[in-house]
């Protein structure tokens, strides 16, 4: 899949007046980019693999939470996970059945995801509570908190219901995009408020009632029709205290003071993927690879790296000891975070990485496409 925006080749959803866009559609090549070989580099990290796990293949977005000491999971068989972050022992496992469309999300107490019949499936360790049809796709991973789960569903709708029982509390729907995107939007939480993106704007909304509360715009699209004017929010969002930094699809990355509800800084800049912020600095890749660090503070530039092209990089993670990026290949790369240069490269399995990398303390969970996880420790 070439990474230059090219052409509409396909209409995946149609749900309403608004035709849901899988990413993948809007690239069209004769000829697939060769992937930039990898440079030799002299290592100046120490990593090691602290355990190995494995679950079934990932052929969905997953999303991995990291909570509690421990990593929540899923995989393609519909399978649920618990494992310990310092040891990887199974803490619990459930079986939410059909396969899974989206997940996981959990607070430590309750797990949620959604399985490829399109139901909203809760748990709580090996305990099944409630599941529930849900009747517009989902393949954002739900959000739990405050005894509440909340979905996103593909057309940007906001659902809420209580994790006990399943009610369903209340749902906020917005004007709708023409198009919206077959690819995971971003869900999450500052203090009371609950954190939805919304085509380009990234939304605060009241969790007990529904009601909007304020919204920042990321993105700015301007575009001669729908398809270049496609500018979703797309996860894993980055965070900092009250900062929040996110991707609109195709067309910029920003960072927005959740506390007042106001844009801090947009860069117009291509990419599919989500991004990672620490106090210092926000990281990205464009649609080539090509990977910029922004400061989280101003949205200045602080080093470009462009070594991966075309490897098909998963989203970031920014530590305070490297930036990693998963690729295609299975390999891990580790940069440094004063100006972007290899300094440790891991080799997991050829499947590709299937996930953002998620920190849990010391530790780093890294999934593969064919279902193996591997934890590793920066030492």
């Amino acid at each position: 899949m070439s990474r230059r925006l090219l052409s509409l080749t396909r209409v995946a959803v149609v749900i309403g007046t608004a035709a849901v866009l899988g990413a993948c559609s809007l690239f069209s090549s004769s000829k697939e980019a060769k992937p930039a070989p990898l440079e030799t580099f002299t290592p100046a990290l120490n990593v090691r693999v602290g355990w190995e796990a494995r679950v079934d293949s990932v052929k969905f977005p997953l999303s991995i939470t990291a909570v509690n000491n421990q990593f929540v999971v899923g995989d393609s068989d519909g399978v649920v996970t618990a494992l310990a972050a310092d040891t990887g022992n199974v803490l619990w496992r459930v079986e939410i059945g059909k396969g899974m469309n989206a997940g996981v999300g959990s607070d430590g107490r309750f797990a949620a995801a959604v399985n490829r019949d399109n139901e909203l499936v809760v748990n709580e360790g090996s305990k099944i509570l409630w599941r529930k049809t849900l009747t517009v796709p989902v393949i954002t991973a739900p959000f739990v908190a405050g005894e509440r789960v909340f979905v996103l569903t593909l057309d940007r709708m906001v659902q809420a219901y209580d994790a006990l029982d399943g009610r369903k509390l209340w749902e906020l729907r917005r004007p709708g995009e023409p198009l919206t995107l077959q690819q995971p939007g971003v869900l999450g939480a500052y203090q009371n408020t609950l954190l939805v993106g919304q085509g380009p704007r990234l939304a605060g909304v009241d969790p007990l009632r529904g009601t909007l509360q304020w919204e920042a715009t990321v993105s700015n699209p301007r575009g001669t029709n729908e398809v270049e004017r496609l500018a979703d929010l797309v996860g894993p969002m980055g965070r900092d205290n009250a900062t929040f930094c996110a991707r609109a699809f195709q067309s910029a990355v920003g960072c927005i003071n959740a506390d007042r509800g106001n844009a801090l800084w947009t860069r117009t800049v291509g990419g599919t993927r989500g991004v990672s912020t620490d106090a210092v600095m926000t990281v990205a890749a464009d649609g080539s690879d090509r990977i910029s660090a922004w400061g989280t503070p101003t949205g200045d530039v602080i080093w470009t790296s462009d070594q991966f092209l075309n490897r098909k990089l998963s989203a970031p993670l920014v530590t305070d000891k490297a930036v990693l990026f998963g690729d295609s290949e299975g390999y891990v790369h580790f940069l440094s975070r004063d100006k972007g240069q290899t300094i440790q490269r891991l080799s997991t399995d050829s499947s590709g990485v299937a996930a953002a990398p998620v920190r849990l303390g010391n530790v780093v969970l890294i999934a593969t496409r064919n279902g193996k996880l591997f934890a590793l420790r920066l030492d």
